[in-house]
């Protein structure tokens, strides 16, 4: 069966952290470009990262350009697991995070999903 469930949503204060962990079962991660992105209330999905596939020529990891030097994506093949480390956080992080698996990354958006998760809520609040 194949599953793509993400974990480590919370609230947190301004100025703090959190890390998202995403399980895969069913598939493996390293064939796919994997990545994250977010959508708030009213506002249009945003890729947030994408790690190229293990086969890709660049291996590049991108970010969007509202993350980059705060949000850190990484992948861990052994436990078929990505994660997204997030420092400094703002109260416009707030959002539904999810994880999705496709082809090929286009700067932070994940192109051609084959999987996606359901989300885990993010909220950046004093």
């Amino acid at each position: 069966q194949v599953q793509f469930v993400e974990s480590g949503g919370d609230l947190v204060q301004p100025g703090g952290s959190l890390r998202l962990s995403c399980a895969a079962s069913g598939f493996t991660l390293g064939s796919y470009a994997i990545g994250w992105f977010r959508q708030a209330p009213g506002k249009e999905r945003e890729g947030v990262s994408c790690i190229s596939s293990i086969s890709s020529s660049d291996g590049s990891t991108y970010y969007a350009d509202s993350v980059k030097g705060r949000f850190t994506a990484s992948r861990d093949n052994a436990k078929n697991t990505l994660s997204l480390q997030m420092n400094s956080l703002k109260p416009e992080d707030t959002a539904v995070y999810s994880c999705a698996a496709g082809r090929r990354c286009v700067g932070a958006v994940v192109f051609g999903w084959d999987y996606w998760g359901q989300g885990t809520q993010v909220t950046v609040s004093s």
